[in-house]
């Protein structure tokens, strides 16, 4: 089957994608393992999930969010938005099509995308002069390495399997990674009663999502330098010196940080006040595990019931995508910097790559779309 364009995954990258070049009249298709559109939000992501970015920056190309809508979404929300999105474009994924393989043909001048269909088990080639890698950053948990882990007795979890903690109520957990989903998700098992506990191995910002919302749209009129000093002074205001309970604050702005290493500041959602209230513990690093006992670098241990990785996720483009090296590192990840990480050779793109959540992911889709229909018009 023959494509002008052929983007690969269907979550909002993909949708957003698509979306674009159907706009621009440009004959595309979506192939997604799933079977559904937006797996990662409707399987994989907790019940208590809400946008941390306010909705001018969380709203996909060519369609607002309706009037009334609030600020902040919630997961629920988020999902009818992706719905109506789909509709209203006529975007039609393949689901159940795993891709096997995508390679540039150069006599030909096509992609060739070999997938197999899984609820069939065959094979099916797809062609396109253009390919869209939208599996975007969070394709697959990871979990490090720890030593001693395959001796814990206890329950082992993905952030990206957790629901919500009613099933570890009274329960000793322990969260490792002190991201905004590792800190949601601490803050949700002290909701259900479990006793919580929380890795912070390096210093972070904390921040509200007000603070957020206000950083970004400073950002379009004042440099960064000066909105990461007002921010870090509002932060100090609402959350004072918080090293004493193990989580300093990093010297660089969050702002730059997020720029230079992708690290988001934490968005708290509550998790600050029970921290400082003693009941939920700041723990530093593991060093090992010895059955249901947690060794730290501090050279304290603990007894948990359960582990819960919110370590984030790696991409799983190298598995599939052959002749990308111009375009992707050897972690499955843009060689360029932001903004210039979205394009490569022989009309190879990313979608979702730049670590600027559902800001990036529609600026990306706009990018890609344009850039496309300029060589499609040139022709």
């Amino acid at each position: 089957m023959e494509e002008v364009v052929i983007i690969i995954g269907a979550g909002p990258s993909g949708l957003a994608t698509s979306a674009c070049l159907n706009v621009l009249s440009i004959p595309n298709i979506v192939l997604e393992r799933e079977n559904c559109f937006a797996s990662l939000w409707r399987n994989r992501s907790y019940d208590r999930l809400k946008l941390h970015l306010g909705k001018q920056f969380c709203q996909l190309p060519h369609m607002p969010y309706p009037s009334g809508t609030p600020t902040f979404i919630p997961k629920a929300g988020f999902l009818q938005y992706l719905e109506d999105y789909v509709s209203h474009f006529q975007i039609n994924p393949r689901y159940h099509r795993f891709v096997v393989s995508a390679s540039y043909d150069k006599v030909a001048g096509k992609w060739q995308v070999v997938a197999k269909n899984t609820l069939s088990d065959e094979s099916e080639v797809y062609l396109g002069k253009f390919l869209v890698v939208a599996t975007g950053e969070n394709d697959e948990g990871f979990i490090p390495k720890i030593a001693g882990l395959d001796s814990f007795g206890g329950k082992i979890m993905h952030c990206s399997n957790y629901k919500n903690g009613k099933q570890f109520a009274e329960k000793e957990v322990l969260v490792v990674g002190c991201g905004n989903s590792g800190m949601e998700i601490a803050y949700d098992l002290w909701d259900n009663g479990a006793v919580t506990s929380v890795v912070v191995r390096n210093p972070v910002h904390v921040l509200t999502k007000e603070m957020v919302l206000i950083g970004m749209t400073l950002l379009k009129y004042i440099p960064r330098k000066v909105v990461d000093c007002f921010i870090v002074f509002l932060s100090k205001l609402s959350y004072g010196d918080l090293s004493s309970y193990g989580l300093p604050r990093p010297r660089e702005g969050p702002f730059y940080l997020k720029d230079l290493t992708r690290s988001s500041p934490i968005i708290d959602v509550g998790t600050i006040e029970k921290i400082k209230k003693g009941e939920i513990q700041v723990v530093p690093a593991v060093m090992k595990i010895e059955g249901d006992y947690v060794h730290f670098s501090n050279e304290k241990m603990n007894r948990f019931d359960a582990i819960i990785f919110a370590t984030g996720y790696k991409t799983t483009v190298l598995k599939w995508l052959k002749g990308g090296e111009d375009l992707f590192n050897d972690d499955g990840m843009p060689k360029r910097r932001v903004p210039n990480h979205w394009n490569g050779k022989n009309g190879l793109y990313c979608a979702g790559f730049a670590s600027q959540g559902l800001f990036g992911i529609a600026r990306d889709a706009e990018y890609i779309a344009n850039h496309i229909n300029a060589i499609v018009q040139r022709k």
